[in-house]
């Protein structure tokens, strides 16, 4: 029987020792392997992998590498749900205790340790945005103001700010970096026009 092969991808030593060590007592039949970047991911076999722990930081910088990736991929983050929506992500600031109860409902929910693909889990519909809303929220991360959206795409200001605050209620984010940050995670826009 092969040995699935999981990849951490964290710069943080600690963070990554401390998953590692839940991870290989949660599941003893992986190897695991750990990364301090995602360059010395690359310099390895990428592709290897049946499964992706990736720091938030890491999987914002490298989006379209880990969106291809994305059934075998679980963001580490620091407690920041509503920029993870539809993304599998691990809460690092929890207890051991609770850290395991989440891995092991992530892997009963389809994100199993194995080498075949798993399908995505479905979003959730109310958060799904209309195609003028993710065109709206697109020039929002290129900073334009609501007057030059409205030129850009031919409407009047009312309907941009109807449209901003319909995206703020779906993602319950208020902030423009918040925003950013959603609409690179969810591939709408690459890290580098942001």
């Amino acid at each position: 029987m092969h040995q699935p092969e999981i990849a951490i991808i964290e710069p943080n030593t600690l963070t990554a020792l401390g998953l590692r060590t839940i991870l290989e007592e949660l599941i003893p039949e992986a190897v695991i392997r750990t990364f301090s970047s995602f360059e010395r991911l690359i310099d390895d076999t990428p592709d290897m992998y049946a499964h992706y722990f990736v720091s938030a930081h890491v999987y914002f910088e490298h989006t379209s590498f880990f969106l291809e990736r994305k059934p075998k991929c679980i963001v580490l983050s620091a407690g920041e749900p509503s920029l993870l929506t539809g993304i599998p992500s691990l809460n690092i600031l929890l207890p051991q205790e609770q850290l395991v109860k989440t891995i092991m409902q992530t892997r009963k929910r389809g994100h199993e340790l194995t080498h075949h693909p798993v399908p995505a889990a479905p979003t959730d519909t109310e958060h799904e945005l209309t195609p003028r809303e993710i065109e709206v929220l697109r020039l929002v991360t290129k900073g334009l103001i609501n007057k030059e959206i409205a030129e850009k795409l031919h409407i009047s200001l009312t309907t941009v700010i109807s449209h901003r605050k319909n995206i703020t209620e779906k993602l319950g984010i208020k902030s423009v970096s918040g925003l950013a940050i959603y609409a690179v995670m969810h591939g709408y826009v690459e890290a580098d026009r942001v």
